[in-house]
């Protein structure tokens, strides 16, 4: 089962918006060193609505191969085409990726059998472990609890990224799905009480920039030491804010900046970040602890 402190990888780009491989494979690497148990290549946060079909896939290679087997990766292979998420998911297989991270298909708005067929078709067409991604909040659709329920029927289907920031959804999700189907938690803000839902893991993007205190975070809350979590959490609690204070991934991109391990461009249609947005992560950053 996938769990603990996990990382929605950004996608370093040069100045020039190329994607930069060097500055991405380093880290990777410092992300494992610092204690993340899982990588997540070329989701939302790795801007993969704008990578084009060459680039979404070399990331992905790029990932399986600094990750070494040392670490789960769960490559994101999802598209509103379900021809094309199965195109992402094969590839994933391929490159060696433990798993798919597969969104609900965005703006097409299908209804709950439209997205059972749509997930089974993908889980039927590779036989690679999948993680579904339910986020309201950018794929307008909410997948309901019964048609994930029905998904979890599917021997390739073992997990959830839940965006919806319910903290219902858990309780409820883990009484139909059972309590070996992989619950993460796509909201910094609800690791710990995810967690304390029944949940397994969070999908990050703070940590890509606080990966060490997010794996102490975790780490504290399976060794039952739940204040020391809570302490964890609310140190991070000002920077999760300033990480979502523009859209996602410009804030963290910039915080990423400050600690010299991508630049802060993000490709159109995303706007360079407000120098207020920049003013109140490097805030939060120097709070945390991040940055002198």
């Amino acid at each position: 089962m996938f769990k603990g402190s996990m990382v929605a990888l950004i996608t370093p780009m040069r100045a020039d918006g190329s994607v930069d491989e060097k500055a991405f494979q380093e880290l990777v690497q410092w992300q494992i060193a610092e204690g993340t148990e899982g990588l997540i290549p070329v989701g939302t946060t790795g801007e993969s609505p704008t990578l084009s079909h060459e680039e979404h896939k070399r990331v992905v290679e790029m990932c399986v191969e600094a990750a070494a087997g040392r670490v789960p990766v769960i490559a994101g292979t999802g598209s509103n085409s379900t021809a094309e998420a199965i195109d992402f998911t094969r590839h994933a297989k391929k490159a060696g990726a433990d798993a798919c991270l597969v969104v609900t298909p965005y703006y097409n708005k299908p209804t709950q059998e439209g997205m059972y067929l749509h997930f089974k078709a993908i889980a039927d067409a590779v036989d690679l472990p999948m993680v579904m991604y339910n986020i309201p909040g950018r794929s307008v659709i909410d997948m309901s609890v019964e048609t994930m329920a029905r998904l979890a029927k599917h021997p390739n289907i073992v997990g959830v990224k839940d965006s919806t920031a319910n903290l219902a959804r858990p309780l409820h999700t883990r009484r139909a799905c059972g309590p070996d189907f992989a619950q993460l938690s796509g909201e910094d803000h609800t690791a710990v009480a995810f967690l304390a839902a029944g949940g397994h893991g969070c999908i990050s993007v703070t940590a890509n920039v606080a990966p060490r205190l997010c794996a102490e975070m975790h780490k504290a809350w399976r060794l039952g030491r739940v204040d020391e979590a809570m302490e964890i959490q609310d140190r991070l609690v000002p920077l999760h804010d300033a990480l979502f204070s523009e859209t996602s991934p410009g804030p963290v991109k910039y915080a990423a900046s400050l600690l010299a391990k991508s630049t802060d461009h993000c490709r159109l249609p995303l706007a360079p970040c407000g120098e207020a947005t920049r003013a109140r992560v490097r805030e939060a950053m120097v709070s945390a602890g991040l940055l002198n």
